[in-house]
């Protein structure tokens, strides 16, 4: 939860301390303290606030956050190969919204990674759920080059423009899925191995559903990275509106066939799980309807992932507010209630 509690502190103006950082170092890495992604994401926080300090001790144990005023504006930012473009864009997401100038930032390094979003569903999932609150103008991410693991190479451009208040939403009705969306990516591989999994994907969804079409989106060039891979993502659309999201990306072993079939099953449990928003959007819907003003906002939501517990936990340290959770018996799903903080953008500009 490092990125989290950086976002909540920089939103409240808390000055956050983190001590007794992997003070025995953690099984992939003997080394005590922050990893280099987090150092990272510090400096990204840094590139993007005005008035940020941070300070970290000889060990790297400890950091010591006062957050600045959320700037924006143009820069970018590498990232490094040990996580994702998705580690870094998630909290950047949250934190545009509010910024003095708005976002427009270029991250540079890995889009697609099995341990984070990917931005291809942060494109064609999250920012459609962030229109429900009101933020609609000037929203845009374009992937530009394609990353994989372990070399990266990949860009991505997010833009987004502040606003003064969120909208509260009321997202109790999850409706029937109506179609299936995805894209296959690959770079620096055969465009045969994209083909071989969108049959296959096909094949597990059609027994279900036969509104499915699968994009094929094959890279080359210098738009393809610095090291090959392939991978796919889902995107289930209820007569509603909301949409549920699924992916998998390829490792040493993977077989493409195997892969597709793995990310149906995956998007079939999200649709299961029968939620208005999936168990990756889950936090950011909750953070953002805490935002919200002073009005009630509601969001039905499926099984809970342990993540999104963690979320509930900080929200209420950091913003002193606690979620009113219902069980729904016949659907097995939970409607999430809270009362917004009323939270403004004081940094943007009137005209």
């Amino acid at each position: 939860m490092f990125r989290f509690r950086v976002l909540c502190a920089t939103l409240t103006g808390r000055i956050l301390v983190i001590s007794d950082i992997r003070p025995n170092g953690s099984e992939d890495n003997p080394q005590p303290g922050l990893r280099d992604f987090e150092a990272s994401f510090l400096r990204l926080m840094e590139k993007i606030t005005n008035g940020c300090e941070i300070t970290i001790n000889e060990t790297g144990t400890r950091v010591t956050y006062k957050p600045g005023m959320i700037i924006g504006g143009n820069c970018s930012h590498d990232c490094g190969n040990s996580r994702s473009i998705g580690y870094f864009l998630e909290p950047v997401i949250c934190l545009a919204p509010f910024s003095k100038q708005g976002m427009n930032i270029t991250l540079n390094g890995i889009t697609n990674e099995e341990n984070d979003t990917s931005v291809d569903l942060l494109r064609t999932v999250t920012l459609p759920i962030l229109k429900y609150f009101g933020i609609e103008e000037g929203l845009e991410l374009k992937i530009t080059k394609r990353g994989a693991p372990p070399n990266g190479g990949g860009q991505v451009l997010f833009k987004c423009l502040p606003v003064r208040n969120l909208t509260p939403i009321q997202l109790l009705d999850e409706g029937k899925i109506r179609r299936i969306r995805g894209i296959a990516y690959s770079t620096r591989v055969s465009p045969a191995i994209a083909s071989r999994i969108v049959d296959s994907a096909k094949g597990a969804i059609s027994e279900f559903q036969q509104d499915v079409y699968i994009f094929t989106d094959h890279y080359k060039g210098n738009e393809s990275g610095l090291s090959p891979g392939y991978g796919l993502s889902l995107v289930a659309e209820s007569t509603t509106g909301c949409a549920l999201a699924a992916e998998c990306i390829a490792n040493p072993k993977s077989v493409p066939e195997d892969l597709g079939i793995q990310a149906a099953q995956l998007l079939l449990t999200e649709i299961l799980n029968r939620g208005c928003i999936d168990s990756n959007n889950q936090s950011i819907v909750l953070l953002f309807m805490v935002l919200c003003p002073e009005t009630i906002s509601k969001v039905r939501l499926g099984k809970l992932s342990p993540y999104t517990i963690e979320t509930l936990r900080h929200i209420r340290d950091f913003f002193g507010v606690t979620f009113k959770l219902e069980t729904d018996p016949e659907s097995k799903t939970v409607i999430c209630t809270c009362r917004g903080v009323g939270f403004k953008d004081l940094a943007k500009k009137v005209y």
